[in-house]
């Protein structure tokens, strides 16, 4: 029974932290492209409320639930394809802390922009570029993670 419920908190948290992340990515994404500064602004907002909602407690469980479940399973640590998934772990995580506080000087600029009835500044758009940038190293290795926990290869 403890397999089960930390396995089932492992996949559900994974499940959160991806999709979450996707999802986020593309409203954010598809409120820059639409440039009303208003919608940016609240979804701006509402990304980073997501982050602390779902993503943080995702990304705190995750390795706690996969630590448990090698322990459970008596697996080696030293196995390639766990070093390998906690090395993609760790470049997500690299790319997800710049992207935070990416994520608050966006929704500040945004609201910013929205209070005065003025347009982005140059910076929101250099910030857009870089969180766009950062964002696909992260999704990358998250989706090789998921696949190295599914085929446990070599």
């Amino acid at each position: 029974m403890e397999f089960l419920l930390v396995k089932t908190l492992h996949i559900l948290s994974s499940t959160v932290l991806f999709g979450t992340g996707l999802g986020t990515a593309f409203f954010q994404w598809m409120a820059y492209r639409r440039g009303e500064v208003a919608a940016i602004a609240v979804t701006a907002r509402h990304v980073v409320l997501a982050d602390w909602l779902f993503t943080t407690p995702a990304i705190i469980v995750q390795p706690l639930t996969g630590f448990w479940l090698l322990h459970l399973m008596g697996l080696s640590w030293g196995a390639s394809w766990i070093r390998l998934s906690l090395g993609l772990y760790a470049l997500a995580g690299a790319c997800w802390l710049p992207v935070v506080w990416i994520q608050y000087r966006l929704r500040a600029l945004a609201e910013a922009a929205d209070a005065a009835g003025a347009p982005l500044p140059p910076s929101y758009h250099r910030l857009m570029r870089l969180w766009f940038a950062l964002g696909w190293p992260a999704f990358a290795g998250l989706v090789a993670v998921f696949w190295l926990m599914v085929a446990k290869p070599g």
